[in-house]
């Protein structure tokens, strides 16, 4: 057990927090009750998660991708207040973390991602001026795209994307951002790799690719961010012998 000030605090420095300038607060986002023994985990703090929480008397629910976005309806109603109503009925803290979770170096997306596909890596990159943000690194020895493609499948249980070169070489350098990166494949061809990987896929993506000579896989958004706050979950357990569960509601996007 442990004080909800306690761990927000810790998380605040452990994550580095201050350091972004993010599209939404990162931290305590909704309070709830001051003592935490149990934690549910989830990548989005959707309705089924605050349910499935209140389900297991959550104390607490971690996510990565919360409330109160940049550019979004600042009053509280519809789906917003749906969801903040169960939280506060239920008396139950929602703690998110987006960018200080997609840039940690042990426990965020990119370093848990390289982990799951046992990608060796070799650096990062700051990009529109957040830190840490573009991993790269490499795989043991020269593959062929396909068995690249056939790695992310296997690693994270969906069908990825693969949108080709125009060439055929062999793939051992790799960038990658999780979640919604597609945006940043020219930073990752500046970087040159012979392929970058990232959740989501926009039209543009499919033109970008051929023009850049460079491989593109769009491996999910959902489920290139799962690790992080499963890491995330895990060092508080340690840290405060609190008790944690994932629950990974199935997102296809």
């Amino acid at each position: 057990m442990a004080q909800r000030k306690e761990i927000v605090d810790y998380l605040s420095g452990y994550l580095k927090v201050a350091e972004f300038k993010d599209y939404c607060p990162n931290g305590l986002q909704v309070e709830g009750k001051q003592e935490i023994k149990r934690i549910v985990a989830g990548v989005t703090a959707s309705q089924a998660l605050i349910e499935r929480a209140i389900e297991q008397k959550a104390d607490a629910i971690l996510v990565h991708h919360g409330y109160f976005w940049k550019g979004e309806s600042e009053t509280i109603t519809g789906i917003k207040q749906k969801r903040i109503k169960a939280l506060l009925a239920a008396d139950i803290n929602l703690l998110a973390y987006h960018l200080p979770l997609d840039a940690h170096t042990e426990v965020g997306n990119n370093a848990q991602l390289a982990r799951v596909l046992d990608l060796k890596i070799t650096g990062s990159e700051s990009v529109n001026g957040v830190n840490n943000i573009l991993w790269k690194g490499e795989l043991a020895a020269p593959v062929l795209a396909s068995d690249v493609k056939t790695r992310l499948d296997q690693a994270l249980g969906r069908e990825s994307m693969h949108l080709s070169s125009r060439s055929e070489q062999l793939i051992q350098t790799l960038a990658w951002c999780t979640g919604g990166a597609q945006g940043y494949i020219q930073n990752a061809a500046d970087l040159g790799v012979d392929a970058f990987i990232s959740g989501e896929v926009a039209e543009q993506t499919f033109h970008q690719a051929k023009e850049l000579d460079i491989h593109y896989f769009a491996a999910g958004h959902h489920a290139t961010e799962r690790y992080g706050v499963q890491a995330l979950a895990r060092h508080l357990e340690t840290k405060f012998g609190v008790v944690s569960e994932f629950l990974d509601l199935d997102n296809p996007v």
